[in-house]
């Protein structure tokens, strides 16, 4: 056990699981912003209201901070279609709403997901983040799985490929998109639509 986590484990784990998630919400933005290698504890300290000292109370190091933002964002991402899911009445309704919401996270939030992106590439040399960035990715795959398997259901179909290949189509296609959303391209946006559109009825026979 590190210094820290024997220093919070005497807190009452309510409170510490709340300071932890308001010192990370608070993190979000620097590190979104320069990327996991250009970021230290010290940098998210000057561009936010905590100190240096309190983030390395609630936090071991660098890896542990940015695991943990990460992972609140992601957790939140993996419900993010959960309405349209709930809601639609159609397959038709349901791949508009899939897709509105797909492209609108594209557009508005792609400094965070640039950041996902890094965090997994890291994992390839960092031990410490595999396990989480394995976690997240199931999230995130289940996420699609229900998407799809909605969308057969609605068209009176079945899902004809395996979830983890579906994660593996959509997840490219939204990475592609992200390098041309964050390279300036207008389109990319549009281009996202068209392509997850293009490919959807694909999936279900």
């Amino acid at each position: 056990m590190t210094a820290a986590a024997h220093r919070l484990g005497r807190r009452p784990v309510d409170k510490v699981a709340a300071r932890r998630s308001e010192l990370a919400a608070a993190a979000l933005k620097t590190l979104a912003e320069r990327g996991y290698a250009q970021t230290g504890l010290r940098d998210i300290a000057q561009n936010s209201d905590f100190s240096h000292g309190v983030l390395h109370y609630y936090f071991a190091d660098k890896t542990d901070l940015i695991t943990h933002c990460v992972r609140e964002y992601k957790e939140r991402c993996a419900t993010r279609y959960d309405e349209v899911v709930a809601t639609a009445t159609t397959a038709e309704e349901l791949a508009a709403g899939f897709l509105r919401k797909l492209t609108e996270t594209l557009t508005d939030e792609a400094p965070m997901h640039r950041l996902w992106y890094d965090l997994r590439n890291q994992s390839m040399f960092e031990p410490a983040f595999r396990a989480d960035v394995a976690e997240i990715d199931l999230l995130l795959e289940r996420m699609i799985g229900r998407i799809v398997t909605r969308y057969a259901e609605l068209s009176g179909r079945t899902p004809q490929v395996a979830p983890p290949v579906v994660y593996a189509v959509f997840d490219g296609l939204f990475q592609q998109a992200l390098l041309r959303q964050l390279a300036g391209v207008p389109s990319a946006a549009g281009e996202l639509r068209a392509a997850v559109g293009q490919v959807l009825p694909h999936l279900v026979r």
